[in-house]
């Protein structure tokens, strides 16, 4: 039986946060998905719908007979690294933690009135010890945000999905929410990555474990800058119509790329942010109550106006341009989605000369998971 109690300490030294509120670490595109999926029409029906009617305690009973539970007598390296998680961000109950028998690496914090933490033979197989203790601090992380009700009925939903496909309108207003509840979900996952980051307290084995869930267990064969360079070249590559395609590609996806996660948690470890956060100054869960709302909103639109000035991606560049008032956006259109470098030769607006096209090239990335053929087939996600 997993002890709730917090006697043991990380095996190695490391610094611990007590108090800390999940604001601390939570994304801002993580909050903003959030409030906009709160105010989807019918969400809070089918909310308070799903919370009473959702099979936990069956959930519960399947995981406690087919899967192997963490504990002092079972996998007791994870049993350490999940006390030493909830050690580090101060989590007062440990949740249960299964093993369960499934080549594909994966993990995932689900639940309603208390989390279950669950990962896969195949990602244990796959991490080393301080690559798997971020990922169990990345769990960890769901569970102190409470994602774990949101992705329990992500879950249901999606499952729900495909078994009323075949009824005419039955399947649209269902998929309005999941794929809602996907949206905030991957930028719940760049809040999760964080948190693991702050358990883990290692960089570079945060960069590894993305890194073998893109490429699996051939570290001698790749290259963490390498790797990073990928998530560079697939944001600023190619035109606006490979702007689209990259929008398409990420919309039936649980999870953002693993080279976009791995740029993004980077990105953060050199920021002020995480250093105050390391130095012992971060906000306290005994001042959530307190928190504004409209602060959180100016943080979140704060965000998403430094992105689209900051982004390399065409599609962003050209958002910019039209929040600054740029001219010529008949001839920055034509030559964005065409590819074309350099002006025109023609006459019109365009004759003034169109902007530039970025280098046409492609970029791919992957999950914490293998990407499925039909993604709302996944049994789970980190």
């Amino acid at each position: 039986m997993t002890d709730n109690s917090h006697e043991s300490v990380p095996s190695r030294q490391r610094r611990r946060f007590p108090g800390i509120s999940s604001r601390a670490y939570e994304h801002p595109a993580d909050r903003s998905a959030l409030v906009a999926l709160r105010k989807l029409s019918g969400f809070d029906t089918v909310f308070k719908a799903l919370s009473g009617l959702l099979p936990e305690r069956s959930l519960r009973l399947l995981f406690l007979s087919d899967s192997v539970r963490v504990s002092d007598a079972q996998f007791t390296h994870l049993n350490d690294m999940l006390r030493d998680a909830c050690y580090i961000l101060d989590l007062e109950k440990v949740p249960p933690m299964y093993v369960n028998q499934d080549p594909q690496p994966n993990a995932m914090c689900i639940g309603l009135d208390e989390p279950i933490i669950v990962v896969t033979t195949g990602l244990v197989e796959l991490l080393d010890e301080e690559e798997m203790r971020a990922v169990v601090g990345h769990e960890v992380g769901h569970a102190l945000s409470g994602h774990a009700v949101y992705r329990t009925i992500l879950l249901f939903l999606t499952g729900l999905a495909l078994k009323v496909a075949w009824i005419p309108l039955g399947n649209v207003a269902i998929m309005a929410i999941v794929t809602a509840l996907r949206e905030w979900f991957r930028k719940s996952e760049l809040s999760a990555d964080r948190a693991g980051l702050l358990v883990g307290q290692d960089q570079q084995a945060s960069m590894r474990g993305l890194m073998k869930i893109a490429g699996g267990n051939h570290l001698h064969e790749m290259n963490v800058d390498a790797f990073l360079a990928q998530a560079d070249e697939y944001e600023k590559g190619g035109d606006l119509r490979d702007s689209v395609l990259k929008i398409l590609n990420v919309l039936p996806r649980s999870h953002p790329f693993t080279t976009v996660r791995a740029a993004e948690l980077k990105k953060w470890s050199e920021t002020r942010e995480y250093q105050r956060i390391m130095d012992g100054h971060y906000p306290k869960r005994e001042e959530d109550k307190d928190t504004s709302v409209t602060d959180s909103f100016r943080e979140s639109a704060s965000h998403y106006a430094d992105t689209v000035r900051t982004s390399k991606d065409p599609l962003m560049k050209l958002v910019g341009d039209i929040a600054g008032g740029a001219g010529d956006l008949g001839g920055k259109l034509r030559d964005k989605f065409t590819g074309a470098s350099g002006g025109s030769n023609g006459s019109g607006a365009a004759g003034k000369g169109g902007a530039p096209s970025s280098d046409s090239t492609d970029g791919s990335g992957g999950t914490w998971r293998r990407p499925d053929p039909e993604e709302g087939s996944e049994p789970a996600g980190s």
